[in-house]
């Protein structure tokens, strides 16, 4: 762990910890000198990541939890205890004709990407507010930002964040709790084929897709004191494609 320890003595919770950009961000955050617990559903993977952390010298646990179900927030805040980063990643994607998803999918989306980042949010941000601050990072889209065909559903559940995280910076920040979203572009993950990662990076002014690890830098550098100005916004990590 030879990264600037401006995050030491610090709890972080990285949501869907297990793979792609919650794994880089948890790694990213933990060179940084936070404690981070390692969310996600799949034990052995949750293992896998935490002792990457510890043999890096880092210090790491796991908390498994369904932010899908309606209680796995509250069982995720409990087994976290105290935290001064959030990070909520976890979530999925579905693209398609609009009318061809289904109203159990419809609403497995906005469970997991709206629901769930909305009551961490309420669990932890208090309490942060009353320690006198802490840094929520949520991680968006550019698909939250601009249309995007075959994506309405998705898109709707990245701008409900982008919105939220406006109205809690509006809610917490005076009491010295930072709320940002990160919104990345194209991003080689497990979500999509890397073929399709490389079609939708050709699309970008910087003519690729991004790692994990470029879009983690971003959450951890908000997540840092660097980051004390700001708040209520929606940093674009996406190659320039929405401002091009």
């Amino acid at each position: 762990m030879s990264e600037q320890q401006e995050l030491d003595g610090l709890t972080a919770l990285v949501t869907g910890a297990t793979s792609g950009i919650g794994r880089a961000t948890a790694e990213e955050l933990a060179r940084h000198g936070a404690d981070v617990v390692v969310h996600g559903r799949n034990a052995a993977q949750g293992a896998a990541v935490v002792n990457g952390i510890t043999a890096e010298g880092g210090t790491a646990r796991f908390a498994a939890a369904d932010l899908g179900d309606p209680a796995g927030p509250g069982e995720l805040v409990e087994q976290a205890g105290s935290v001064d980063v959030l990070v909520n990643n976890a979530g999925f994607a579905w693209h398609g004709p609009t009318a061809d998803i289904d109203e159990a999918t419809f609403d497995e989306l906005f469970a997991a990407n709206v629901r769930a980042p909305y009551f961490l949010v309420g669990a932890l941000a208090p309490k942060m507010a009353a320690r006198g601050g802490g840094s929520i990072i949520n991680v968006g889209s550019e698909a939250g930002q601009i249309g995007l065909a075959n994506a309405a559903a998705y898109s709707a559940t990245k701008g409900a964040l982008a919105s939220m995280t406006r109205s809690w910076a509006a809610e917490f920040s005076p009491a010295g709790v930072r709320v940002n979203t990160v919104a990345p572009g194209p991003v080689y993950t497990a979500i999509q084929s890397h073929d399709e990662s490389d079609a939708l990076g050709a699309s970008t002014p910087m003519s690729r897709a991004a790692q994990p690890d470029e879009i983690a830098e971003v959450i951890a550098f908000l997540a840092s004191p660097k980051a004390s100005y700001i708040t209520g916004a929606v940093v674009a990590a996406d190659g320039g494609r929405t401002a091009v």
